[in-house]
């Protein structure tokens, strides 16, 4: 599924470096942020040029519905998932991640 090169449609053999190389996150687990606010981690399995991504033991984690930018710290098993590059906003590896506060966010 991942590749270094992928072929352009049309003139004869001709070659594009693929703009997102993900070959050193593939078996890794990573965070990925999808349009409209949802958020999947998993274990990352391949990925194609149109950044269509494969995880593996994949888990979303569940926003409230009151407050989408406040994790409710529960979670859905989704197990094996296809993510659309289209809807594929952000990917990071988990490895060496933490939570920061948001600084932007008045205090009470």
């Amino acid at each position: 599924m991942s590749g270094q090169m992928s072929s352009s449609g049309g003139s004869g053999n001709r070659q594009r470096p693929v703009v997102l190389d993900l070959s050193k996150h593939v078996e890794r687990s990573v965070l990925v942020k999808l349009v409209g606010g949802r958020q999947i981690r998993g274990t990352l399995k391949g990925w194609d040029p149109l950044v269509n991504l494969v995880l593996d033991d994949a888990v979303e984690e569940l926003r409230d519905p009151t407050d989408p930018y406040v994790l409710t710290g529960k979670e859905r098993k989704l197990g094996l998932l296809v993510a659309r590059g289209t809807s594929v906003m952000t990917i990071c590896p988990t490895d060496g991640m933490e939570e920061t506060e948001n600084p932007f966010v008045e205090q009470e």
